[in-house]
C-alpha cells in the first residue's frame, strides 16, 4: 500500500524562527526531514504550517525540482485531506532529525507504530509517553485516524492530540535499538551542530583503494562541507570529472603531457564527493550509474593517449605497447578483484591509485618510465589479485 508522510513545520524557537529552517547539512532540517520521508518511500509528502515565510517556501521549491512531491499547507484539514482513505500516514515531529534507520523500519509497518526512546537525560527533549519511555518523534498512524482527529482538534495541537490517540488505540511500541537513538529535537540551531557531524561521518564511503584512504580525505571532506551548501548535483561532478578526463586524452595526443595531468589530478575526488553528496542528500549513486561507470574506461583511453604520444615521440612503439598492456592487466585484475574481499585490494592499481602514483614521474619528466611503471604496476596488481582471490577459494 502506498505510504504517505506528515510533518510538522510550525513551532517557532524563541526568536520567532522557525525550527523547520534550523541549517543542517547546507539545506534546512525541513529539507533533510522530507528527504528522509522520500527515501522511506512515502509520496505524498505533507509539510503542515502555520504561514509560508519564504525562505521555506525555497526550500519546498528546491525539493520539488529534485522531483519529490512535496505540499504545503496550512490547515489541518486541508492536510488530511492530501491523504487517501486507507493510507498509511509517517508522521514527524516538528524540529525532528530523526534517525534514519528507525524511520525505515516504522515505515515497514503495515499498521499503527508508535517510535520510542528511553526516558533519559539524553531524551530529555523528547515527549512523554509513559514512565519509562518518550516518544521519538516518529509514529505511523492511518488516515481514519487523522481525519478524526482533525474534526475534533479545535485549537489543539495536531501532532501531540494525533500521538496521543494513537498511542490509546494500542498503536505497536518500537523500541529504538542502541544504534537507532541518535534522534534529536532540536530547540535552537545550535543543536544540529552534532547531528550534521556525524551525517558527515557517516557519508565517508568505503576506502577501496590507497589513494582515497591517504591522499584524498582532507580535499574530499572540504570540497564536501563546501557543496552541501550549494546547488550542486552529484550528476554534475561526474560529469566534470568524464569531462576533466576526456581534455586530458585530448591534451596528452597534442603533446599537452603537464597540463593533461593536472585535469586528470583535479577529477580523482570528483566520484568520492559526488557520492558523498549524494548520500547527505539520501539519494545514493547506484553504482550502475553510467557516468560513474565510464570514469574507468575514460581514464584507460587517456592512458592509451599518453602511450601514443610518447610512443611517436620519444619513446618508441615499445611505449605504444605499454600503455594498452598496462589497460589490459589493470582491467583483467580490477574483473578478478570484482565481488571479493581481497586482502590488501587498497594496493592494487587503480585510477586513482594510478594517477596520483604518477606524480614524481610528471615532476620529472620521465614519461617513459611511467609507462613502464604502470605497466609493472598493473601487471603485478593482477598476479596478486589471481593468487589472493584463488586463496580465499581455497580457504
Amino acid at each position: 500500500m502506498a505510504l504517505g508522510a506528515l510533518i510538522g513545520a510550525y513551532q517557532e524557537d524563541d526568536n520567532g524562527g522557525l525550527r523547520a529552517l534550523y541549517p543542517l547539512a547546507g539545506r534546512t532540517l525541513v529539507e533533510y526531514q522530507v528527504r528522509c520521508a522520500a527515501a522511506a518511500g512515502a509520496a505524498p509528502i505533507v509539510v503542515l504550517v502555520e504561514r509560508l515565510p519564504v525562505a521555506l517556501n525555497d526550500a519546498l521549491e528546491r525539493l520539488r525540482e529534485e522531483g519529490l512531491a512535496v505540499t504545503a499547507v496550512s490547515d489541518s484539514q486541508d492536510a488530511a485531506s492530501r491523504f487517501e482513505a486507507g493510507m498509511p500516514i509517517l508522521l514527524m515531529a516538528d524540529g525532528l532529525a530523526p534517525d534514519f534507520g528507525l524511520l525505515t523500519r516504522v515505515a515497514e509497518h503495515a499498521e499503527p507504530v508508535v517510535a520510542l526512546v528511553p526516558d533519559d537525560e539524553a531524551h530529555q527533549a523528547f515527549e512523554r509517553v509513559d514512565g519509562t519511555s518518550r516518544w521519538a518523534g516518529v509514529a505511523l498512524v492511518d488516515a481514519a485516524t487523522l481525519g478524526s482527529t482533525v474534526a475534533m482538534l479545535g485549537d489543539w495541537d495536531l501532532q501531540s492530540t494525533l500521538l496521543r490517540r494513537v498511542v490509546q488505540g494500542g498503536a505497536r511500541r518500537l523500541i529504538a535499538g542502541e544504534s537507532e537513538s541518535g534522534a534529536l529535537l532540536a530547540d535552537k540551531p545550535d543543536d544540529l551542530a552534532g547531528f550534521e557531524r556525524r551525517l558527515l561521518v557517516a557519508t565517508r564511503g568505503a576506502r577501496s583503494d590507497w589513494a582515497s584512504r591517504y591522499a584524498l580525505p582532507a580535499i574530499e571532506e572540504l570540497a564536501t562541507e563546501r557543496l552541501m551548501e550549494s546547488r550542486v548535483r552529484p550528476q554534475w561532478l561526474l560529469i566534470a570529472a568524464l569531462v576533466l578526463i576526456a581534455a586530458a586524452a585530448f591534451g596528452f595526443t597534442r603533446g599537452w603531457l603537464w597540463q593533461s595531468y593536472l585535469l586528470l589530478l583535479l577529477a580523482t575526488p570528483l566520484d568520492l564527493v559526488a557520492e558523498r553528496l549524494a548520500a547527505l542528500r539520501l539519494r545514493p549513486l547506484s553504482p550502475s550509474t553510467l557516468s560513474l561507470r565510464l570514469l574507468w574506461p575514460f581514464a584507460g583511453v587517456a592512458l592509451v593517449a599518453l602511450g601514443w604520444w610518447v610512443g611517436n615521440h620519444d619513446g618508441g612503439w615499445g611505449s605504444t605497447l605499454a600503455a594498452l598492456t598496462a589497460a589490459a592487466f589493470a582491467q583483467a585484475a580490477r574483473n578478478e578483484a570484482e565481488g571479493a574481499e581481497i586482502p590488501g585490494e587498497v594496493w592494487l592499481f587503480s585510477r586513482r591509485n594510478a594517477i596520483i602514483g604518477a606524480a614524481p614521474f610528471v615532476a620529472g619528466g620521465w614519461w617513459t618510465g611511467l609507462l613502464v611503471t604502470l605497466l609493472l604496476y598493473a601487471g603485478a596488481s593482477l598476479f596478486a589479485a589471481q593468487h589472493l582471490r584463488h586463496r580465499l577459494l581455497r580457504d
